[in-house]
């Protein structure tokens, strides 16, 4: 046996015990609290304690006094000690009880995670672990208007919750409501999550009957979804078929977003979403409203933009948009064009074009003259000379900007309209490669949204 003092993790004088099991004990003296000081009732005690298995070996971070009296038979309980004023409870490396946690089998945090000051250390130290976790929280989104956070270091939406989860290596196994405003949680650690079934997803973009980005686009949502999506396909002309909830919108499918896209309609399906997520570029930047554009960026948790000019004209300052690059890339293998007939694209492939015999069009020719951008990135995954032409605008002076904006990405540099340059294959093939990563993470960032964000709903 040997004593240590409690201090970081407790009542500054009180002295523990430390067993061979390095379970943490109280003095008999003070093993059970007296009749007289018995804690008042605690709601979130009561329903953990229903989480929690006959016989487990229980870890309270917050040392809930009602938690201990109310544990199934033949557990057995061990307190870090009394919870403390918010701001001095840091749980950080000389802090956390390592040491007891690996000796438990479930940890429970009541009362803890929004007053955690550094969140990241303290998941860093229970992914080590690898327990089990029942905790409480107050996400935002179960938030009353004018509702303030009192005494709160942080606090978080679902879909936050869900992603630190997630990137720690935890499964939300369930949930149970504890009131209006919180939320108990059982995680599980799991080094690979299983499918969750019944995910509604609805994916907004533009009519794909004759755009061949669009469909491209929706052939690439379809292929990064998990399979237990069910998937809703809405255009601007079908906003009010939507359903009233979904697990997951997605605004866009890759192409350029454009006003339709931005109005009340689809703001009001992304609003009652449980998560949101845009996968979009922009064109014609001066006729954009730059208000509407603001208010949707403002109820995506990422927006996966598809050149870097538009994060630097429109995300710049936000902490939730990824430049992606043009990911319609994907759908294009690197090739060598052996037709030495040029080929021009004017105007964008019909319906009976199917999707493979364009791109084999396409790619079968060494010199491609295109207007329509999606064909030009095409040609560059195989053609050997290459030229380009805006389509005209609607307002003199205007240009959709969108070759330029590709160009830039690809090459780093831009060239004049109507003139054949030489395609660098080798930034290409870099960019090509950039993109395909980007595409698997933004797979990866839906499917933990989709794991997680709905089970906690």
């Amino acid at each position: 046996m040997c004593w240590v003092r409690q201090r970081d993790l407790g009542t500054e004088h009180m002295a523990l015990f430390v067993n061979s099991n390095l379970a943490l004990e109280l003095p008999a003296d003070l093993d059970r609290p007296s009749t007289s000081s018995r804690a008042k009732p605690d709601p979130r005690a009561e329903l953990a304690a229903q989480f929690i298995p006959a016989g487990a070996r229980v870890l309270d971070l917050g040392a809930s006094p009602a938690l201990r009296t109310l544990l199934p038979n033949g557990c057995s309980y061990v307190g870090a000690g009394k919870k403390r004023r918010a701001h001095d409870i840091g749980l950080n490396a000389d802090e956390f009880p390592t040491e007891a946690a690996m000796q438990a089998d479930v940890i429970v945090m009541l009362g803890v995670l929004e007053h955690v000051k550094d969140i990241e250390s303290l998941f860093t130290h229970l992914r080590f672990c690898k327990r089990d976790i029942l905790l409480n929280c107050y996400p935002t989104d179960l938030a009353k208007d004018g509702e303030r956070a009192q005494g709160l270091v942080n606090r978080m939406s679902l879909c936050d919750l869900a992603l630190l989860f997630d990137r720690f290596g935890f499964r939300i196994e369930s949930t149970a409501p504890v009131d209006e405003s919180q939320m108990l949680m059982r995680l599980t650690p799991a080094e690979r999550l299983s499918p969750i079934a019944s995910r509604n997803v609805a994916v907004i973009s533009g009519d794909d009957t004759n755009d061949l980005a669009a469909r491209l686009g929706r052939q690439l949502i379809n292929a990064i979804l998990p399979g237990e999506c069910r998937v809703h396909h809405l255009t601007p002309g079908m906003l009010d078929q939507a359903q009233q909830n979904y697990d997951l919108v997605i605004l866009g499918a890759g192409s350029n977003l454009f006003p339709p896209l931005l109005g009340a309609g689809a703001l009001e399906v992304i609003s009652r979403a449980k998560s949101a997520i845009g996968i979009f570029g922009t064109h014609g930047r001066e006729l954009i409203a730059r208000p509407a554009f603001d208010r949707v960026l403002d109820r995506l948790d990422t927006w996966f933009a598809r050149y870097e000019d538009d994060v630097l004209m429109f995300g710049r300052g936000r902490n939730n948009v990824i430049h992606t690059g043009d990911w319609l890339i994907d759908q294009f293998p690197l090739a060598r064009a052996t037709n030495d007939e040029p080929l021009v694209v004017n105007g964008d492939l019909g319906p009976e074009f199917a999707l493979d015999r364009a791109i084999s069009t396409i790619q079968q020719h060494r010199q491609v003259y295109s207007t329509v951008p999606v064909a030009l990135l095409c040609a560059l995954t195989s053609a050997d000379l290459a030229a380009y032409a805006e389509m005209p605008a609607q307002q003199p002076d205007l240009s959709a900007g969108q070759f330029r904006s590709m160009l830039i990405d690809i090459f780093g540099r831009t060239w004049p309209q109507q003139k054949f340059f030489l395609v660098d294959r080798d930034a290409v093939m870099r960019y090509k490669t950039r993109v395909h990563q980007n595409v698997s993470k933004i797979g990866a960032r839906i499917g933990a949204i989709l794991r997680n964000v709905a089970v906690a709903a």
